[in-house]
């Protein structure tokens, strides 16, 4: 038995929302972040929610009774010319806030239409 193993990273992170949220979902992330939407698997979709593609991996966003918004814990997105998706998102009329925190990197957070926190980074 093969006790060593590695690890590889991420498939997916999972981000909760009310009942009835999948539109305004598919609106902000694909319709703003131009995430494309990903086919549920068919005994999943009873489940109500929402997978997107975000590079190699997914978003899974979730309909959760009593659901609570995330205002800490958060996915954190890497980015390719983070100037532009900032000058998209402000143009949209989307709220950031520019972070400069950590030396070397370009970083700022928003919130998803359902109040969790998100960010968005990128190596300089």
């Amino acid at each position: 038995m093969n006790t060593k193993f590695e690890w590889v990273g991420l498939d997916h992170v999972q981000l909760a929302a009310p009942p009835g949220a999948e539109e305004e979902a598919r609106r902000f992330f694909t319709g703003l972040l131009g995430m494309p939407e990903v086919p549920k698997p068919e005994k999943l979709r009873a489940r109500g929610g929402a997978w997107f593609r975000c590079g190699a991996q997914l978003i899974h966003l979730g309909i959760e009774q009593g659901f609570i918004p995330a205002k800490k814990a958060h996915p954190a997105f890497v980015v390719q010319n983070i100037e532009a998706l900032i000058a998209h998102l402000q143009k949209a009329g989307v709220p950031i806030r520019i972070d400069d925190e950590i030396p070397g990197i370009v970083r700022f957070f928003t919130e998803d239409p359902f109040g969790n926190r998100l960010e968005f980074m990128e190596a300089k």
